[in-house]
């Protein structure tokens, strides 16, 4: 079939005869007509000459707008009317820990604005949603299964149509959105955002849309900073680390870290410890559930159960060689050193959700220390044993987004009746009054 398609294309036409004064064109059904073509031949007639230019140039005006027709797009109709928001509200912010965090104030104005004469809205509601997308589903083709929306709240601004003129109306909302909400996360095993949805119904039943994003953060109120212990055994040695209580995605903290207990004293020697090296890094832990939607449940064993899945990365990481200030007479070694999350691996802020994804944040500190002997006599001439041993610890980190200058809601707000302190003392109907002869006269009350 192919060769036979191949010579119908290749196929070359008769010679025409002298008389013929028109060249006819190839055809096929899949394929344009191919036009032949040859260059005038002196001899023959002008009208011969002009009839193949005249062929050429319908063929070049009917491909011209065949192509214009095929790149026009398509007119659609306008919409009667488009929608628009202002936010009022300073940006959404949880302070503290979803279980003591107060929630904030989201509010500002949805407006309407119509094109046309008057448009009669039937129905006018928004939503808001929280919509959480699993990068590794249960079922791989299965949306159900890789998405999941949960309605946080949902405003309906009509109870009845109503007839709207031409240009701008606003209709205000506002809402307190709980604190233990999580915050807007971006993982790598799932993400979780937040949008607007509103939809307006036309009398004609056409629907104006609108949609935007919210972004929530969660910042966490510095306290007092953290002591940890460590022990080291068989040894004696012990590490005496202060953290700072929170940190944050931008920007360096201290960590100050003792190590004691690191001489040991016998009859007529001495045996030590000295630091080498020392390395930190600081991981994150990202763990999510995966949720069955009810058509795969029989892959998780049942409704209500899922896939745990969980990633662990070095958000930072740094040698340190020198810096640190050893004393064998006290017994100790001093280390202080600046850690910092790499900006461009963008780090991730605590999360404790419900739904089943969690990010946490551990410093790990390795510590490389080697052994030394020296007489009691000569504590200058040390001599290495050739012992060394490796330390590791790790300490909880909360990494969270800075406070600025906001502060919670609701110790902004005035305060409200049930606020207002005792009243003054009130009259009492047995007080006792004194006797109207004397000569000053004045009233008591009881408190």
């Amino acid at each position: 079939m192919p060769g036979r398609l191949l010579s119908t294309l290749v196929r070359v036409a008769p010679t025409p005869s002298p008389k013929a004064d028109a060249v006819k064109p190839h055809t096929h059904p899949l394929f344009p007509p191919v036009y032949s073509y040859e260059p005038p031949v002196k001899g023959k007639s002008k009208s011969q000459e002009s009839l193949v230019m005249d062929i050429f140039n319908r063929h070049k005006h009917d491909k011209h707008h065949h192509d214009d027709h095929k790149k026009s797009p398509k007119v659609e109709a306008p919409s009667p009317a488009s929608m628009n928001m202002n936010v009022e509200s300073p940006p959404v912010v949880f302070y503290n820990s979803p279980q003591s965090s107060t929630g904030a104030i989201f509010s500002g104005q949805l407006l309407i604005n119509v094109h046309e004469p008057y448009v009669t809205v039937e129905k006018f509601e928004m939503r808001l949603l929280a919509i959480v997308t699993t990068k590794k589903p249960v079922a791989p083709h299965c949306t159900d299964c890789s998405t999941q929306s949960t309605e946080i709240h949902k405003w309906e601004f009509l109870t009845h149509p109503a007839s709207l003129r031409h240009g701008p109306h606003s209709f205000p909302f506002s809402h307190l959105l709980p604190g233990h909400l999580p915050a807007t996360t971006h993982g790598t095993l799932a993400t979780l955002d937040y949008y607007l949805s509103a939809v307006a119904t036309t009398s004609s039943g056409e629907k104006i849309t609108y949609k935007r994003s919210l972004d929530i953060r969660r910042a966490i109120f510095p306290g007092n900073e953290k002591h940890s212990i460590r022990i080291f055994p068989p040894t004696n040695l012990t590490a005496s680390v202060k953290l700072p209580p929170v940190i944050h995605p931008i920007g360096d903290f201290p960590i100050e870290m003792r190590l004691s207990g690191i001489v040991q004293n016998k009859a007529d020697s001495q045996t030590r410890w000295r630091l080498r090296k020392l390395n930190w890094r600081i991981e994150e832990t990202q763990k999510f559930i995966s949720p069955a939607c009810s058509k795969h449940t029989q892959k998780v064993g049942g409704e209500g159960k899922g896939v745990l899945h969980e990633d662990v990365r070095a958000i930072a990481n740094e040698e340190v060689k020198t810096g640190w200030k050893t004393d064998f007479e006290k017994g100790e070694i001093d280390v202080e050193f600046n850690a910092a999350c790499n900006v461009g691996l963008k780090p991730l802020c605590d999360v404790d959700s419900q739904s089943g994804m969690s990010v946490k944040h551990n410093l790990i500190i390795e510590m490389v220390v080697a052994e030394e002997w020296a007489p009691l006599k000569k504590l200058s001439q040390a001599t290495p044993t050739g012992a060394a041993r490796v330390l590791r610890t790790q300490f909880h980190l909360v990494l969270t987004e800075r406070s600025g200058m906001g502060i919670a809601w609701d110790e902004e707000q005035p305060p409200v009746y049930e606020d207002v302190p005792a009243s003054p003392p009130t009259y009492v109907d047995d007080c006792e009054f004194p006797d109207s002869t004397s000569s000053s006269r004045s009233a008591s009350f009881c408190l």
